[in-house]
């Protein structure tokens, strides 16, 4: 079957978009309306998009780890929306339906792919929408294939729906761990993707959670999230990261952890999950820093520590939608602050602030 055209009449308003053109040139502007619908895809009508550490990166280097910015595109990897058209294969939606995007579009031919490990598919890297050069969802009207629309229930809000995507990473990654109820968890960072892996292990039976920070608001919110044990990295302090594994131990009342989840992409942080975790523990790398790590390898080794790479999602937007739809993950107190989209220049210089306190998912929103 053949695409379906889309006439004009079909968008009551313009495409007011978020561009980004180079290094710190981000432009609202009006982009291009979508003009055909795929037999597999939807067109959807944006509500609102988490800004994350990446988008902040992408904005100041046009560049995220391997993937440069080749021409002016569209950010916003965090999406909700509103289903308004279906393509003619499309059976699972229906205009009106309120989704959770999936932005990676996987090829779904390749040997990787057909392995069941479709998030490492090499294409997707050139078609993870909200990444350079692939549009992202901080566009009023876009398509997306179907089969990475999940429809949200009732329960969920389209605002909780932007952190399905956030949520899915962190289940990803417990999977990858083959995590077991009762065990002890160290979570390196408490920016949103360690507090929901907070929230990931509380569901899933830990016995302890130690989170680690630089910020104290950040720590403010594990600890009302539910972390057990709060510790404070104060660079004044000048301690190593030996010594402060032997102080996570004692706070976990003797007992190293079994896991640890790295989430900041930091050497210092890295390091510290390597001595804090126990003789033969697990550890899962979830941040992207720089591509030289100082891990001690050695430690590893003589450790027998498991390092795991966590990349993305895989199967996991289905988990991620039950942890909320019953209640085991609330992610209401996450969002912090909501801008509409006419203010989006002056939500991303909120998160670009340095030091700034009491900011912790920030979302920007269309008119509805």
């Amino acid at each position: 079957m053949s695409a379906i055209p889309l006439s004009a009449d079909l968008f009551p308003k313009p495409n007011l978009s978020l561009v980004l053109y180079g290094k710190n040139d981000l432009r609202l502007e009006t982009w291009p309306l979508p003009d055909k619908l795929e037999p597999d895809e939807v067109l959807l009508k944006s509500h609102s998009t988490g800004i994350c550490g990446t988008d902040l990166h992408l904005w100041h280097n046009a560049q995220a780890a391997d993937l440069k910015l080749t021409r002016p595109f569209c950010l916003g990897h965090e999406p909700s929306a509103i289903v308004m058209k279906c393509g003619s294969n499309v059976k699972h939606l229906q205009p009106g339906d309120n989704v959770a995007i999936e932005p990676p579009i996987p090829c779904l031919t390749c040997d990787i792919c057909r392995s069941g490990r479709y998030n490492l598919c090499p294409i997707s890297n050139e078609q993870s929408h909200g990444l350079p050069s692939s549009d992202g969802s901080l566009r009023r009207y876009y398509t997306h294939r179907a089969d990475f629309c999940f429809k949200l229930p009732s329960s969920i809000s389209l605002e909780e729906g932007t952190m399905v995507e956030t949520l899915a990473v962190c289940v990803h990654a417990f999977r990858r761990l083959e995590f077991k109820p009762g065990e002890n968890v160290l979570i390196c960072g408490a920016g949103p993707i360690g507090v929901l892996c907070l929230m990931v292990a509380k569901a899933f039976g830990c016995d302890q959670v130690c989170i680690t920070d630089i910020k104290q608001s950040r720590l403010e919110m594990a600890k009302q999230m539910g972390a057990d044990h709060c510790y404070l990295i104060d660079a004044e302090a000048k301690k190593t990261e030996p010594q402060i594994a032997q102080e996570i131990s004692k706070l976990m009342g003797g007992k190293a952890p079994d896991v640890g989840l790295e989430c900041s992409g930091f050497d210092s942080s890295q390091t510290l999950a390597v001595h804090a975790v126990k003789y033969g523990g697990r550890i899962c790398l979830l941040g992207l820093g720089s591509p030289v790590s100082r891990v001690p390898l050695s430690t590893v080794i003589m450790k027998e520590i498991v390092l795991i790479g966590a990349f993305r999602i895989k199967d996991d937007y289905p988990m991620a939608i039950r942890l909320m739809e019953t209640g085991r993950i609330n992610v209401k107190p996450l969002i912090t602050q909501v801008y509409p989209i006419e203010q989006s220049m002056e939500a991303f210089k909120l998160l670009g602030t340095p030091g700034v306190e009491n900011v912790f998912k920030v979302l920007i929103q269309y008119d509805q």
